[in-house]
């Protein structure tokens, strides 16, 4: 089976579902907070290696059988998967003045991200890529500079409210 086939639940969910529950939602998704510094290229670094995996993926094959590795694989891919909708369905709910607290949002500031990775870590097990899972933990590691991004610009936007969920609430798990 060929890689990129893993991508098309990872898509339904991350754009399909956030669209049926709420189109005002993809924008808000779509938004990346203003950077600053490294940031910049941690950004680039970010949609690079999100292209990456993409495409790479198209070339990667799934062997199906039922090796420790292979069934780990199934494991964080379906989480991951999981996790992603439970994500989406939180964020598509904000509170009226559009701060995410709620659902899955009371455990991680950040639950789509950490469904992402979990997700892909799940693909680079089921197509036994080491190079996959390089370019994932490139990707990882450039989405903390990101979401310090997301933080400022949420620190700014929401002011004390966000302060207070900061620290009543870890950034991943």
């Amino acid at each position: 089976m060929n890689g990129f086939i893993l991508l098309v639940p990872f898509f339904l969910i991350r754009f399909g579902l956030l669209w049926f529950r709420d189109k005002e939602s993809v924008l808000r998704a779509a938004h990346f907070a203003p950077m600053v510094g490294n940031e910049r290229a941690a950004y680039w670094l970010y949609q690079i290696s999100n292209t990456a995996i993409v495409i790479y993926l198209c070339f990667l094959k799934v062997r199906i059988n039922f090796s420790g590795l292979f069934l780990a694989g199934v494991v964080c891919y379906l989480l991951g998967l999981i996790l992603c909708a439970v994500s989406i369905i939180s964020f598509s709910s904000p509170s009226a003045q559009g701060l995410n607290t709620k659902g899955i949002y009371r455990f991680s500031r950040h639950p789509m991200y950490m469904s992402y990775f979990i997700c892909f870590i799940g693909c680079a097990l089921l197509t036994e890529s080491w190079i996959l899972g390089g370019i994932i933990l490139v990707f990882q590691i450039s989405s903390h500079w990101i979401i310090l991004a997301e933080e400022r610009e949420c620190e700014k936007q929401f002011g004390e409210d966000y302060s207070r969920y900061k620290k009543e609430v870890r950034r991943y798990i």
